[in-house]
């Protein structure tokens, strides 16, 4: 399993990729592996401002459904369209081409409250 160090993560199993006040957000290899194989992302917040651990979309698997949780507040500027005909590249790279959002952060500070890499594995049992 992967965990790039480069990124922060959060116990509901989201990753953040933070580039000054834009951030890219996806779900870890973690958490694409426990939901197996994905076959829908929905997500319809786009251009909405999220609040830090609210919803902002549900992927869905062969057996279950999941709810999308915003790691930090922000507003959605971007939705990765490619998920809606190819959602199974949140399994194939959940850090690539399998991001779901891009937003603006609107409090930068929540970012350092976030887990490492070393914290999410240790999370995680790995």
């Amino acid at each position: 399993m992967n965990f790039p160090e480069n990124l922060k993560y959060t116990k509901d199993h989201e990753w953040i990729s933070v580039e000054g006040d834009v951030a890219t957000v996806g779900v870890t290899d973690f958490a694409q592996s426990e939901l197996g194989d994905i076959v829908f992302v929905d997500i319809s917040t786009g251009g909405q401002t999220i609040n830090q651990h609210e919803v902002f979309g549900t992927v869905e698997a062969v057996k279950t459904v999941s709810d999308l949780y915003m790691p930090v507040s922000g507003e959605i500027m971007e939705v990765n369209d490619h998920l809606s005909s190819t959602p199974e590249s949140v399994n194939s790279d959940p850090y690539g081409s399998g991001w779901m959002v891009r937003m603006r952060l609107t409090d930068a500070s929540q970012v350092d409250a976030l887990m490492s890499a070393a914290d999410y594995k240790a999370m995680i049992g790995v």
